[in-house]
């Protein structure tokens, strides 16, 4: 039975392929090589992949990465779409649809709206709110070190505190661009701003969204 983190999987390998080793993407220094690699050392390098939360491992998963980002490219997007290996925790259904669903969708976004010609993806109600589950979970951790207070707004009113603090600024839109907006992606999420301005250009301009 095919998963939500198994669909973007393939989406994100495909799109990879497509735009080549030296498309750019969102994500700050790094061409569609380096989120290539950054995806596989992930799941394939746990010895190395806690440098992303530890500092101190950081040198270590900056020259794993190194080293998988000078493998041939299409090696690269042949190990996304292969998955993670046969012990891997990865492998479990319910650890991959936790862990990936979101990890995928938001590099594939990464990648295509990096590319002058993208435009709008059109997502079903049911993966819409798949991503309002995982993002209602993690909004506070997602949110935690932002300058003003957060609130993450559905059109339909549901909402997640992402912080709290005075002034509020509240976020509102579908899922899929509340959970770009609150990794970081400011600047390519559809999401209006409502409350004080200079909390509002504050929050646009935070690096401190995101994990």
């Amino acid at each position: 039975m095919s998963t939500f983190a198994k669909r973007e999987r393939l989406l994100l390998a495909d799109l990879l392929e497509t735009t080549g080793p030296e498309a750019p993407t969102l994500c700050e220094g790094w061409q569609t090589r380096e989120l290539a690699a950054h995806v596989v050392v992930r799941e394939r390098r746990p010895d190395a992949a806690g440098g992303a939360l530890v500092k101190q491992l950081a040198p270590r998963l900056q020259k794993v990465m190194d080293e998988y980002a000078a493998k041939p490219y299409e090696e690269l997007i042949q190990l996304i779409r292969t998955g993670p290996p046969r012990f891997s925790p990865f492998q479990l259904k319910q650890i991959d649809e936790v862990a990936n669903t979101v990890e995928f969708y938001v590099h594939t976004e990464d990648v295509r709206r990096a590319q002058p010609d993208w435009t709008p993806r059109e997502l079903d109600p049911v993966f819409q709110e798949a991503l309002w589950s995982r993002l209602e979970r993690t909004a506070r951790l997602l949110g935690r070190g932002v300058p003003t207070g957060l609130v993450l707004r559905r059109p339909d009113g549901q909402t997640a505190v992402a912080h709290r603090g005075a002034p509020v600024v509240t976020a509102t839109g579908e899922p899929s661009e509340l959970l770009m907006f609150a990794f970081g992606r400011q600047r390519a999420a559809d999401v209006e701003l409502a409350g004080d301005e200079n909390a509002i250009a504050k929050l646009r301009e935070s690096k401190q969204l995101g994990i």
